[in-house]
């Protein structure tokens, strides 16, 4: 197990629970649920048993009736791959009969543990109960909320227990038919007609970096990467050249940057890109697990690169143990110790420079006669005092030995081939590091008709010291397109530059967060009206500001004359005072 174990549990061909990093107690919790989850679908409703049901509680049923709703429950989706009616939709076809008609048909077990096939099933739905259970049971049901538990009897108590689980049941079964629903769909696309503003594929220091700056900058990124992989998921050992961090593992790199990638608005999907189709646009991403595409504008590329590995025994295991592929990054940890490193290219050299600072001796081991790298560091090697070189030879297997009680394995030694005599021959070391090459995560991109690197193929071809790519609207950030450095702080910063790339682009485009955009012109539209009906409901009535000396020039004047008015005529006729005062009524 690399680094940080991540669990994973599957339920009839999905997948249950996932967590990484656990106790005996969680591991033994999730595999109990899984257990007892296993067991109530562990039912099968056979032609048989629904056909004499109907022929006592609906005998209007004919033959082909009856068959038809067993193949509509064999042919649900919960019943993938199934030709009979089993399981969740078994035992859903069950509960919806018995709310018709007040009891279900008799389920028998699919699988009977210590039994062959030939063994006689068992009935497993409720059995008949007696006379008096049938009385103490109708008399639970009449008010079960209030019902005193206490005094109730045993046959009471079942049947309150079944009741309840059979509530728990029919919550359950709801929600997985939600869920089947809309399986197929993936949680961005929910409710949304706009395309993506933008989508970013990896899930690496890359593709994180770009996913905080396209949230701060309101795009509302889209990240599609599988929950496990990546180079710095996969380091065991401490990460101690990124700044900012220390004495943390990679995962805990990947997890923090996560975690404030979420919290300014990124969505996460867990699947793998299998192709990208640029013959349109919005562009459109198609994942593993639906046919649907995801639309997008702009995408950044961030899968990155991975590290060519020899596939011998002992590689894969001891991986985090002393077994790597980056000397930058883990050689320190070996200062004063002896490391074999594999590889006859530009990469193996300056690994092999960059350990002989550190470690005691270096052996670099060749498969042919002479180095493909350049001849000035192929002579820095040959040179150098502390430097081994084993020509034509291959290394067969990677030994290892456990250091501590928790079981933990080291590399202990190296076997040694030599692909001319066939001589073998075991060296000890403490580390063995593997530099022969890497290979980028571009497949999907094969029918994308995007340029690549001729000088590295697989990487990307970047234009104009960006991150932009031959296709206008596709950004490509971290190793995928840096075959030189490879490094989590390089690619952190190739993923904001993408970002930013990709912000001024679709500003450029006009495009953007449609999506936003028409709730904000929406909520204009809202309050524009809000403003204009308030308006005109404060014409229509009295301001009782313009009485306490904040009246207009014209007001005054009309106050004036009133007064006036009065001055001529102590006496006015009873009508006009009655018109004065119903205006001050109506002004009130």
């Amino acid at each position: 197990v690399r680094s940080i174990p991540t669990f994973v549990f599957f339920h009839n061909g999905k997948k249950f629970q996932e967590f990484s990093g656990a106790g005996e107690q969680q591991l033994r919790q999730y595999t109990d649920m899984i257990i007892g989850k296993s067991k109530d679908e562990n039912v099968k409703l056979t032609l048989e048993s629904l056909t004499a049901y109907y022929a006592e509680y609906d005998a209007s049923k004919d033959a082909d009736a009856v068959q038809s709703l067993l193949n509509k429950c064999a042919g649900s989706k919960a019943n993938k791959n199934v030709e009979e009616c089993v399981g969740a939709s078994a035992f859903n076809l069950t509960r919806k009969l018995k709310k018709k008609y007040k009891k279900g048909p008799k389920l028998v077990p699919r699988f009977v543990p210590g039994e062959g096939a030939d063994a006689e099933p068992t009935t497993t739905t409720e059995q008949q109960p007696s006379s008096s259970s049938k009385r103490s049971k109708s008399k639970a049901n009449n008010d079960p909320k209030t019902a005193n538990l206490s005094l109730a009897t045993m046959e009471e108590l079942q049947a309150e227990i079944e009741r309840r689980m059979d509530e728990l049941r029919d919550a359950e079964a709801d929600a997985e038919d939600d869920e089947d629903e809309n399986e197929d769909l993936h949680a961005f696309q929910r409710g949304s007609p706009f395309p993506q503003p933008v989508t970013i594929i990896g899930g690496g220091p890359a593709g994180l970096s770009a996913a905080i700056y396209a949230a701060r900058s309101g795009l509302s990124p889209v990240v599609i990467a599988p929950p496990m992989g990546g180079q710095l998921l996969g380091k065991g050992v401490d990460v101690e050249n990124y700044p900012g961090m220390f004495n943390v593992t990679g995962p805990e790199v990947v997890s923090s940057m996560r975690a404030q990638a979420i919290e300014f608005g990124t969505t996460f999907e867990a699947d793998i890109v299998t192709r990208v189709d640029t013959s349109s646009r919005p562009f459109r991403v198609y994942v593993n697990e639906t046919d649907e595409p995801i639309e997008t504008h702009a995408i950044i590329v961030a899968t990155g690169a991975e590290s060519n590995w020899l596939g011998i025994p002992g590689e894969y295991e001891l991986r985090g143990g002393g077994v790597s592929s980056c000397a930058i990054c883990d050689g320190s940890i070996y200062k004063g110790k002896d490391v074999v490193i594999v590889g006859g290219g530009d990469a193996a050299m300056e690994d092999a420079l960059v350990l002989a600072r550190t470690s005691s001796s270096v052996t670099l081991v060749h498969r042919r006669k002479e180095f493909r790298a350049s001849k000035i560091l192929a002579q820095r090697v040959m040179e150098h005092p502390l430097i081994t070189i084993r020509w034509d030879t291959i290394v067969t297997e990677i030994v290892g030995e456990s250091i501590d009680d928790d079981d933990k394995r080291v590399v202990k030694s190296a076997v040694l081939s030599n692909v001319v005599t066939g001589e073998m021959d075991t060296i000890p070391t403490d580390a063995v590091f593997v530099a022969i090459g890497h290979t980028p995560a571009t497949q999907f991109l094969n029918n994308a008709n995007v340029q690549y690197n001729e000088a590295h193929p697989g990487y990307l071809m970047t234009y104009e010291g960006s991150t932009k790519t031959s296709i206008p609207g596709i950004f490509a950030a971290g190793d995928v397109s840096d075959a030189i450095y490879r490094q989590a702080i390089t690619s952190a910063g190739s993923g904001a530059a993408a970002a930013l790339d990709a912000e001024r682009w679709l500003s450029e485009e006009g495009l953007g967060n449609e999506a936003a955009e028409m709730e904000a012109e929406l909520m204009a539209e809202l309050m524009s009206e809000s403003h204009a009906h308030e308006k005109s409901a404060a014409d229509a009535h009295y301001n009782v500001y313009e009485d306490a000396g904040g009246a207009n020039a014209t007001t005054k004047a009309r106050r004036k004359d009133k007064a006036k008015n009065k001055d001529k005529s102590t006496a006015p006729p009873q009508e006009e005072v009655m018109v004065e005062e119903d205006e001050s009524v109506l002004e009130l």
